[in-house]
């Protein structure tokens, strides 16, 4: 009689989640999902998939139905607050050829593979774990059906895909307080009802001054994404108020002017937004013997690096070849994950706070005189190809395929 099929709970069902119970399903194991939210999530906000990303989707079969929804006829101006503007580099522009897409696309992508073969339970949250040699027990506790009393259940490993204030990672290794590394920023995200009066819907926008900024990212098909950004030294009063309350006085006090204050008022009417501080999760070690953290909850490069997405698909991706190539040693293939991966997520952490933060929100006078002067070499097509190629460099780590062993 053959052995049954070791036994995963994935905790998560966002990129990170569903891409590690596609791979465990591949290499023979039986994942099960847990989702605390009590049904799949909108399609969600703008993400760019670098190549990092894209060789790990491309390995897993679901680059093509990730797409891509970069528009190629865009133009993404840097604006002023009484409405003069000059053609800059956009997101897109940035080296290393990034696909503009949503959250959802890739999660769709995996979704389709995985839902058909992974039991998934929403409503879903683990509420106590005992790791012994054994396994791992968790109990669980349901918010959703008839029955929603805990139940304990035994697993062979344990995978945390639940996001920076994730769940296990308070059970297993301590408070949040322990291990989150505050950016000092908050991030305001939404997908605008109306473009900017006097732009064309493809065309992107990015407004930014010392310690804050507001961007625009256009896609096909779909809807323009809004960002807004801005520094702040004290995040809890940031929270005491309504988000546009607090949006408002960070970009104050200053006449907002046409295109601002439009941008402040689409985000005032979208039905659905994110507003939240920005942090990075920095640990001494990822895993125990057989629970294991990846994504947002282990390392969560913030939106400032541009990899979240791509690493954790990478994550995903190298800790499925990792379990197979150590059969009936989960506990090796966890240090050989963490080995491998622990030098390239650090790069991207230190890159997120200083490049990529001040790329998105120029953090002094200086950092804003630099960006003007920028916008005005970028405003030809031989400018940009020589600012791309200065650029190369910095970004050459946003294409190393991390999870090819």
């Amino acid at each position: 009689m053959s052995n049954p099929a070791p036994r995963a709970l994935v905790v998560g069902m966002g990129i990170g989640g569903l891409a590690t119970a596609m791979r465990l399903y591949e290499i023979g194991w039986e994942p099960v999902i847990v989702e605390r939210a009590p049904e799949r999530r909108a399609a969600g906000y703008f993400i760019g998939l670098f190549e990092t990303g894209r060789a790990a989707a491309k390995r897993m079969g679901i680059l093509d139905a990730i797409g891509n929804r970069t528009d190629s006829t865009s133009i993404t101006y840097d604006v002023r607050r009484d409405g003069r503007r000059r053609p800059g580099m956009g997101y897109g522009d940035l080296p290393g050829g990034p696909r503009l897409i949503l959250r959802g696309d890739i999660e769709t992508a995996l979704y389709n593979t995985v839902a058909p073969r992974t039991e998934i339970r929403y409503g879903t949250t683990p509420t106590a774990l005992d790791e012994h040699p054994a396994g791992v027990d968790v109990t669980l506790h349901t918010t959703t059906g008839d029955d929603v009393s805990p139940t304990t259940e035994r697993f062979d490993l344990v995978v945390d895909a639940d996001g920076l204030r994730s769940t296990i990672r308070r059970l297993t290794f301590g408070p949040d307080s322990q291990f989150m590394r505050p950016l000092n920023h908050i991030v305001a995200a939404t997908i605008m009802k109306e473009p900017v009066p006097g732009y064309r819907p493809q065309d992107g926008i990015v407004l930014a001054e010392p310690g804050r900024s507001v961007w625009t990212f256009p896609f096909t098909d779909h809807r323009p994404g809004l960002l807004f950004n801005y520094r702040t030294d004290n995040e809890d009063a940031q929270f005491r108020r309504p988000p546009i309350a607090s949006l408002r006085a960070a970009f104050g006090p200053e006449p907002t002017g046409p295109v601002l204050e439009h941008l402040l008022q689409q985000f005032e009417q979208a039905d659905d937004y994110i507003f939240d501080s920005a942090h990075q999760i920095e640990m001494d070690t990822w895993h125990t013997d057989r629970i294991v953290l990846l994504g947002d909850a282990a390392w969560c490069l913030t939106l400032y690096s541009g990899m979240g997405a791509s690493t954790a698909m990478a994550g995903a991706d190298l800790l499925g070849t990792l379990l197979q190539r150590n059969p009936n040693n989960t506990p090796r293939a966890l240090r050989e994950w963490d080995q491998k991966l622990r030098p390239f997520m650090t790069l991207q952490q230190k890159s997120a706070r200083t490049e990529g933060l001040t790329t998105f929100v120029p953090q002094s006078r200086g950092d804003a005189m630099m960006r003007t002067a920028m916008q005005k070499v970028l405003a030809t097509q031989t400018g940009k190809k020589v600012m791309s190629a200065l650029l190369a460099k910095a970004f050459k780590e946003m294409s190393i395929d991390i999870a090819a062993v």
